[in-house]
């Protein structure tokens, strides 16, 4: 099949979150799976990508995007990784900056973008099977296919796959611009695009794309609830027929405690010996006591209210008088900063907080702690709960989105399960979730046989990358 992805972000070349995980190993995860797959991605040429892999990307042409009144120029440039073709977007005065989010044009870049990616299919002659869009940032490729381009012949085959990867960012514009900015007309094209009386380029691109996925099963029925949809649960309602969710993977290369280089000692299920290295590096790193026998509990996060920190905030001093050592690495919100440094200050000797963003240490805090917690109020897939299993990390996490379709309670009495849950989004569920983690750490035996059997859980995005394959066929078959 030719599969074409439509995205912001694509690791290695930009990334801030979980959309560029995706979009930097599913297109590899289908070729490898499918080598006859002809597998494309569409990024903006950042600034920092041009800094960082100028003499990696070769020219392929260029042309002019018209969007509303404007005639933008378009440059293409092109580079191959891992038998994925990814295609630049050249534009300075749109993408020559520092910031990938958050400009006041942001509608405008982004439309820019999406526009473009349909009009550089005649540059290089591919016209995909299936165009694969993500998030609000690629939305208008969608429908701008579906309003403006379905009329010529080698457009209008093409299908499209709309990707949720998190609900709460959606587009949101006045409808003031939906002529000027968006070029989209205002009587025919107000009620597609229309929500709450403002531009809505997620609903946009929800009634007009032919299937839309998000990125786990228990995600896609809880957008359809008005708790988790930020809003949008009517439309998801009436179109929940197009939806479907799908897990993601990680990178398990990357993520490989027997082959990482940057963790204190390599190690693997069938030698774990390692990891207790790993643990007593990461406390000398931390300053606190180099003691194997406390559990070290540890959380490698954005320092957001969503992430379940008024949870950990009102009872982590309980969790600290378990008897264990916690050690955090993350930046966000300055009241759940200034709640971590008191913490840090008055157990010296059983909590360190790092307040960074650093890739390295977060593996060495994945590789040498026992537990670790993600209490998420919300959680569209969650990447730190498969990563921290491949490291042999004993996951506690909260019972919704991907971390409910990725860790099953532990049985005690059975072996079964691969984590500690809890249900309610409870301060003292969650104190009694870690707490049972505690208690069984102690049982040695137990508690390493639970260490190998999380870590030969299969995370790769090699049965992810089936199901999107499956999900490419069922909607192609659709003529």
């Amino acid at each position: 099949m030719k599969i074409l992805f439509v995205g912001s972000e694509a690791i290695p070349f930009i990334s801030t979150g979980g959309l560029g995980d995706v979009l930097g190993s599913l297109p590899a995860a289908l070729v490898k799976n499918s080598p006859d797959n002809d597998v494309r991605v569409v990024l903006p040429l950042f600034k920092s990508i041009k800094e960082k892999f100028a003499d990696q990307l070769t020219f392929v042409g260029e042309t002019v995007v018209h969007l509303s009144w404007r005639n933008q120029y378009c440059g293409l440039f092109s580079c191959n990784r891992d038998g994925v073709t990814y295609y630049f977007i050249d534009n300075e005065y749109y993408f020559n900056r520092a910031t990938v989010y958050g400009d006041f044009d942001d509608g405008e870049r982004y439309s820019f973008f999406s526009k473009a990616a349909l009009d550089i299919m005649p540059l290089v002659d591919f016209y995909p099977d299936v165009l694969h869009c993500n998030d609000w940032q690629s939305a208008m490729s969608i429908v701008y296919l579906k309003r403006k381009y379905s009329q010529n012949t080698k457009y209008a085959r093409i299908k499209t796959i709309y990707t949720i990867h998190n609900i709460d960012y959606q587009g949101i514009y006045g409808m003031d611009i939906l002529d000027d900015v968006f070029g989209l007309d205002t009587w025919g094209d107000r009620g597609i695009m229309e929500y709450n009386g403002c531009i809505n380029l997620t609903k946009g691109a929800i009634v007009c794309t032919d299937r839309v996925s998000t990125v786990s099963q228990r995600y896609s029925n809880e957008i359809q609830t008005e708790f988790y949809s930020s809003g949008l649960h009517h439309v998801l309602h009436m179109y929940s027929s197009k939806l479907s969710g799908i897990v993601n993977g990680i990178d398990i290369n990357y993520y490989n405690p027997a082959t990482d280089d940057v963790i204190a000692k390599k190690y693997s299920s069938d030698d774990i010996k390692g990891k207790a290295i790993c643990k007593k590096e990461l406390q000398k790193l931390a300053g606190l006591p180099e003691n194997p026998d406390i559990p070290v509990v540890s959380m490698v996060s954005r320092l957001a209210s969503h992430k379940g920190f008024d949870l950990v905030n009102y009872i982590l001093h309980e969790i600290i008088d378990l008897g264990v050592q916690f050690v955090l690495l993350g930046t966000g919100e300055k009241e759940i900063e200034e709640y971590l440094r008191d913490i840090q200050t008055r157990y010296p000797d059983q909590v360190k907080i790092f307040f960074e963003f650093n890739k390295d240490l977060s593996k060495k805090i994945y590789a040498g702690s026992d537990i670790f917690l993600m209490p998420s109020k919300s959680e569209p897939c969650g990447l730190s709960q498969m990563i921290a299993s491949r490291y042999g990390t004993i996951p506690v996490v909260r019972e919704t989105g991907g971390l409910y379709d990725t860790i099953k309670p532990y049985n005690k009495y059975t072996g079964e399960g691969n984590g500690f849950t809890f249900a309610n989004y409870n301060a003292h569920e969650m104190k009694d979730a870690v707490k049972r983690a505690v208690d069984l750490y102690y049982d040695k035996k137990k508690w390493k046989t639970l260490v190998k059997t999380v870590m030969d859980v299969d995370f790769s995005w090699n049965i992810s990358a089936e199901k999107y394959m499956d999900l490419y066929k069922n909607v192609c078959s659709e003529y």
